[in-house]
């Protein structure tokens, strides 16, 4: 019945849900194996998208960030707030004029609109848990409006 209720409700994100790669056939619980991530090598960074709408989310993504170690990141002007967990490494956050180090366990939080700027400190590759909503985008240092599709 509940099942029901739900499609009644919300036909289109009960079927992308349904159908998803990431959902089993029928539940509104999508689950994303790891080995169903997509990796996106951009900008000398790799993106291993997880949770997107290509697997089954209706409002949010999540991915994981590899940073080689020594790599600036390209700042970039955020459409969307982002949360940033770090797993690994000692990554450098340049959010507008202000500027952390962060090491294993520290959350920073870019405000949607902020110009950020990630980079890996030290000898050791930076690795960040990046979640935002759906539909992200990024303003280039050339002007150039970037939609990762791991946020799409």
């Amino acid at each position: 019945m509940d099942k029901l209720v739900d499609y009644l409700v919300n036909p289109l994100v009960y079927l992308k849900r349904a159908r998803s790669p990431g959902a089993r056939r029928g539940s509104p619980m999508p689950v994303i194996r790891s080995n169903e991530a997509t990796a996106h090598d951009v900008h000398g960074a790799t993106f291993t998208a997880y949770a997107n709408s290509r697997t089954g989310t209706a409002e949010l993504c999540a991915w994981s960030t590899r940073l080689p170690a020594g790599q600036p990141g390209l700042p970039h002007r955020i459409s969307r707030e982002e949360i940033f967990l770090v797993t690994g490494g000692a990554p450098r956050f340049t959010i507008d004029d202000e500027t952390v180090d962060a090491t294993l366990g520290d959350v920073v939080v870019a405000p949607a609109s902020s110009l950020l700027g990630i980079e890996a400190l030290g000898d050791q590759d930076s690795t960040i848990w990046v979640t935002t909503s759906l539909g992200l985008t990024a303003k280039l240092p050339d002007g150039t409006e970037f939609a990762p599709p791991w946020a799409q």
